[in-house]
C-alpha cells in the first residue's frame, strides 16, 4: 500500500471517528439552544436536534485535512490542492445555507388545521429557496475545475468551452443540492441515499486514478454514515442542513474528478424524484401520514415522489420505505458500475 493510500485510509477513518463522536455532543447543543424540531410521522412529538450539520460536516473537513497534511509533506507533494481547497469552500458556503434555512424556520409560525401544517418547517422562501446555492459554485468556478470536454451518456464526448465553468458547474451545484433535498423527510432516508451514492462514486474515482476526488467523497461518505448511526429511525437527530450539502458535495466530486458520466448514472434517483416534484411545481412533500397500524401512507393517496411510490405499493412502515430506497440506491449504484462501460 502506497502513501496515498495510507493517507485516505487515514483520513477517511478520521472523518467517521470524529462525526461519530462529536454528533452526540451536538446533539445536546442544539436541545439546550432550542434547535429543534418534531417528528411528524411519529405518534410521540419528541424533540430531535434539528441540525446534524455540523458534526458531519466537522469529520469531513478533518479528514480532508489530515489528507493534505500529510501528502503535502511527502516527496512527490500534493497536486491539484487548489481544487480541493475550491471543493471546501463550495461545501461550506452550502452548509452556511442549509444552517440559515434551518435556523429561519424556527423562527415561522406554523399555520393551518393539519397535523401535517402545524409541524412543517419553511424557512428560506421557496422562490429563493431554489436559487440561492448558485453563489456556492463559485470557488470552483474561480479555479477552473474540471475539464470542458465531458463524456456523456448516449451523446459521448462533448466540448462546452466557457460554457463548462461559467454555466454548467454553477447549474451542477444547483441542480445536485436542490434534488437531494427533495427527497428527504424518512428517518435515514437522506443520510443513507447519500452515503451510498458517495462510496460509489468515491470508490470509482480511486479506480480512476482521481485520488483527491475519491478522498473527498469517501470522507463525505463515512462521515454520512457515522450521522446514519443517530439519524435511524427513531432519529435523535435531524439532517435539515445537510440536505443540500450531499448534493452540493457529489457536484464538487464529479467536477475536481472528471466523472459526469458516472456520477449521471448514480443520481438517477434523484432525477426522478425532481421530475415527480416538478408534477406539483415543487410544492409537493415527501413525508407519509401514519396509519393506525403504524404504516405510512401518501397524503391524499396522490404519487409526489418516490417515497409515494413506495408507499403506494404495499403497506411499509417508515423504516421499510427509507430501506427500500436505499436498496434502490445501491442497485442503480453496482447497475451505473457495469453500464459505464458500454456508453
Amino acid at each position: 500500500m502506497n502513501s496515498a493510500s495510507v493517507s485516505l485510509v487515514g483520513a477517511v477513518s478520521l472523518s467517521f471517528a470524529v462525526s461519530y463522536l462529536a454528533i452526540p455532543y451536538f446533539n445536546r447543543f442544539m436541545h439546550a439552544a432550542g434547535i429543534i424540531g418534531v417528528d411528524i410521522m411519529k405518534k410521540e412529538k419528541k424533540p430531535v436536534a434539528d441540525m446534524g450539520g455540523p458534526g458531519v460536516i466537522s469529520g469531513f473537513i478533518l479528514g480532508v485535512f489530515f489528507f493534505i497534511g500529510l501528502e503535502s509533506f511527502t516527496p512527490k507533494g500534493l497536486s491539484g490542492l487548489g481544487y480541493i481547497l475550491a471543493a471546501l469552500c463550495t461545501v461550506l458556503i452550502i452548509t452556511l445555507i442549509g444552517i440559515f434555512d434551518t435556523l429561519t424556520a424556527l423562527f415561522k409560525r406554523r399555520e393551518g388545521r393539519g397535523e401535517f401544517e402545524r409541524y412543517k418547517k419553511i424557512g428560506i422562501p421557496r422562490w429563493l429557496y431554489f436559487l440561492i446555492p448558485i453563489p456556492a459554485a463559485v470557488p470552483l468556478i474561480a479555479v477552473n475545475a474540471g475539464v470542458s470536454k465531458l463524456s456523456l451518456p448516449f451523446f459521448g464526448r462533448v466540448d462546452f468551452g466557457i460554457l463548462y465553468p461559467l454555466v454548467l458547474i454553477p447549474l451542477a451545484i444547483l441542480c445536485c443540492s436542490n434534488a437531494t433535498n427533495f427527497l428527504a423527510g424518512f428517518n435515514g432516508l437522506e443520510a443513507g441515499v447519500g452515503a451510498v451514492m458517495h462510496l460509489s462514486i468515491g470508490v470509482y474515482a480511486f479506480r480512476q486514478g482521481q485520488l483527491n476526488a475519491a478522498m473527498v467523497a469517501l470522507c463525505f461518505a463515512f462521515s454520512l454514515l457515522a450521522f446514519l448511526r443517530y439519524n435511524w429511525y427513531p432519529a435523535k437527530v435531524f439532517p435539515g442542513d445537510l440536505n443540500y450539502t450531499i448534493g452540493a458535495v457529489y457536484a464538487s466530486v464529479t467536477v475536481i474528478g472528471n466523472m459526469e458520466k458516472f456520477a449521471i448514472l448514480c443520481f438517477i434517483p434523484y432525477v426522478i424524484e425532481a421530475l415527480l416534484k416538478a408534477v406539483s411545481r415543487f410544492e409537493a412533500e415527501s413525508y407519509g401520514i401514519l396509519q393506525s397500524d403504524g404504516t405510512v401512507k401518501p397524503r391524499d393517496g396522490k404519487i409526489r415522489g418516490l417515497t409515494h411510490m413506495v408507499m403506494g405499493l404495499g403497506d411499509f412502515n417508515e423504516k421499510q420505505v427509507t430501506l427500500i430506497l436505499i436498496g434502490l440506491e445501491i442497485i442503480v449504484c453496482a447497475l451505473s458500475f457495469i453500464v459505464i462501460g458500454y456508453i
